[in-house]
């Protein structure tokens, strides 16, 4: 029997059995998971162990969390978009002029939102994963590109590329890079402890992670040759190894490389979950929550192969993919299995961030499992 540690209000055991059966039936390394109902915390675990030392995972421990970094860069691009800096169905040449080559004059900002720009990986191919860590390289590369298909017509998972995309108009509006923005704008005021970019002060907390058998885009489900999804995971492929390295850590990877823990996602997440405030702490208007819900585009992703509905920068409730009982309701999660979810309606806000990675990019039955339980609990609360 794994060690549960952290505490969960009455009526929200569910949720604790739920995460600990994930362990008993041999899912787990370490991991943690959190709730928040009216910003509060109903929930907060964790267990296991960090690395394959054996070292706990502790209260403070964190880990590259991959795609549920997605999160706190489009909250970056929509607190600025509730400020009046940046409009969402602009063209981004109209804040980053040197994007205009190739015919992308009229992707907009909400395009590179919804993964619809058209733009889904590098053209050519990646190198190798240190290519990641030169920003400039990564986006000149995509300003001189030529979308792959429409852009807006259809959604095709932007899986590295969007925080690129995302990252150099938040810096040219702003002159900060989007990891300084997000610390300084909005992971700094709430407290919360996720970073874009993470200082070497905090390498000793990190946990290690169980790398999954097939890298991104590999393995028994790896795409067809000449499919817009192998063109995205083109050139070198992760390995998940990359977050063992200081130079991955500390990189600024705004759709992959992010590091914190569930405490730290779903506090951030709790503002939203709240209208845009929470604990005095305004990240944007009502309005500027609801513009992450305003649908985009749906349709079988081109990448994911899978129908998804997506809003302003995140994943949308719907009946091709259900992830809550309400209908106000957007979420994303992370290659391996680390998931995110932020409801309106119940005010509430879930996440799971774990160490041992599956090979899968959505669909995590540990993620899930906590989840229902989740809602099990805040829908009889």
């Amino acid at each position: 029997m794994v060690d549960v540690h952290g505490f969960v209000k009455p009526g929200f055991e569910p949720v604790r059995d739920a995460f600990a059966a994930n362990f008993e039936k041999g899912l787990e390394a370490g991991a943690s998971c959190a709730v928040t109902r009216d910003g509060e915390f109903v929930v907060d675990l964790w267990a296991g162990e960090a690395d394959p030392t054996g070292r706990p995972w502790e209260e403070d421990t964190i880990v590259n969390v991959y795609s549920t970094t997605k999160t706190m860069a489009a909250i970056s691009v929509l607190v600025l978009a509730d400020r009046g800096l940046i409009d969402l169905s602009a063209p981004v040449a109209t804040y980053w002029p040197e994007f205009a080559q190739n015919g992308k004059e009229g992707v907009t900002v909400s395009h590179v939102m919804s993964h619809s720009a058209g733009l889904s990986g590098f053209d050519p191919g990646i190198p190798d994963a240190e290519f990641l860590y030169d920003w400039d390289a990564c986006c000149e590369r995509l300003a001189a590109q030529a979308p792959w298909w429409e852009p807006g017509t259809a959604s095709g998972y932007h899986a590295v590329t969007q925080g690129y995309l995302q990252g150099e108009i938040v810096r040219r509006v702003t002159g900060k890079t989007i990891g300084t923005f997000f610390r300084e704008e909005i992971a700094g005021p709430l407290g919360a402890d996720f970073h874009i970019g993470l200082p070497a002060s905090e390498d000793a907390r990190v946990g290690e992670l169980v790398v999954p058998k097939f890298g991104l885009g590999e393995g028994a489900g790896a795409p067809a040759p000449d499919s817009i999804a192998a063109k995205t995971f083109g050139g070198a492929a992760l390995t998940a190894k990359e977050p063992r390295t200081r130079e991955w850590r500390g990189a600024e990877i705004p759709a992959a490389g992010g590091t914190g823990n569930a405490r730290s996602v779903a506090r951030v997440h709790s503002a939203l979950a709240c209208g845009g405030t929470v604990d005095g702490v305004t990240l944007m208007s009502e309005a500027g929550v609801e513009r992450a819900r305003e649908e985009q585009v749906r349709g079988k992703d081109l990448v994911m192969g899978v129908p998804l509905a997506f809003g302003n920068g995140f994943g949308l409730n719907d009946a091709s993919f259900p992830i809550s009982p309400n209908p106000r309701a957007f979420f994303w999660g992370g290659w391996g299995g680390s998931l995110a979810i932020i409801d309106l309606d119940a005010r509430a806000s879930i996440a799971y961030v774990m160490n041992r990675m599956e090979a899968n990019l959505m669909g995590d039955p540990r993620g899930g499992a906590i989840a229902a339980a989740a809602f099990g609990a805040l829908m009889a609360d």
